[in-house]
């Protein structure tokens, strides 16, 4: 008797894990995303068209505080991909290369300079990015930076007779800017904030990734920047920015 209501604990024990992972692994296909965009008119000096006709080149990502520092390194290549499928007829030129061709026109103490400046004031000085834009071949330029970003994991649910965790939330949040400089004026003539969290709930050992996370931010803000909003709430619920962020993920 004791074997038989013992079975049946184990079968139902089992069919129970075996449904939430099932739920879990669902779920997890489909992160769950927002992001609050705050953006600036695009200067009336400027025509957006524009962008299409002269090239428009990406500056490294700055992170002025130190704890955050290292973890901006992959933002360019984010912000890169974003341009690519929101904007596919900028002529732009990614992060690699622009630093490749500052270096290749000896312009790395003016490059390192700029930066200092923009570290300490939020300036990209005017002389220093005059010369730099002219000597790479550039009319504009995206500066971006990263503010803020977490990771938190917490445990949900764990198996009752087994020493293993089948259902966990995990969750990334960024704080990100962007801004567009004329190269020849010396004037920034757009920029945008953007705070962005994605949350899912899983039973995979995959982390919640940050890129997920910059490159809602970042397609949010550029969204902003084509049809020339200064305040926006994206979610999953627009289908457009949803598939393009699932498109850079597979």
């Amino acid at each position: 008797m004791t074997h038989i209501f013992s079975l049946r604990s184990e079968i139902r024990i089992t069919g129970f894990l075996l449904f939430v992972l099932f739920m879990t692994g669902c779920s997890s296909v489909q992160p769950r995303w927002t992001v609050r965009t705050s953006s600036t008119p695009f200067s009336s000096s400027s025509d957006l068209a524009s962008l299409e006709q002269e090239t428009v080149a990406l500056f490294t990502p700055l992170a002025p505080v130190p704890i955050l520092r290292g973890d901006e390194a992959v933002l360019g290549l984010y912000l890169a991909e974003s341009i690519k499928r929101i904007a596919p007829a900028w002529k732009m030129i990614d992060e690699q290369q622009t630093i490749g061709l500052i270096n290749r026109h000896g312009l790395t103490d003016e490059y390192t300079r700029l930066r200092q400046g923009a570290d300490q004031s939020h300036i990209l000085e005017r002389a220093l990015l005059q010369k730099i834009g002219k000597g790479i071949g550039v009319r504009y330029v995206f500066q971006p930076r990263l503010a803020y970003i977490s990771q938190t994991m917490t445990d949900r649910l764990e198996a009752p007779v087994a020493p293993f965790l089948i259902l966990q939330t995990r969750s990334a949040v960024m704080r990100l800017s962007l801004q567009l400089w004329d190269c020849e004026s010396g004037e920034p003539i757009w920029s945008s904030v953007a705070e962005s969290v994605v949350l899912n709930e899983t039973a995979s050992l995959e982390p919640m990734f940050i890129k997920d996370a910059a490159r809602a931010a970042f397609s949010s803000m550029l969204t902003d920047l084509l049809t020339r909003k200064t305040s926006s709430k994206y979610t999953r619920l627009d289908r457009f920015l949803d598939n393009l962020i699932h498109e850079q993920n597979e």
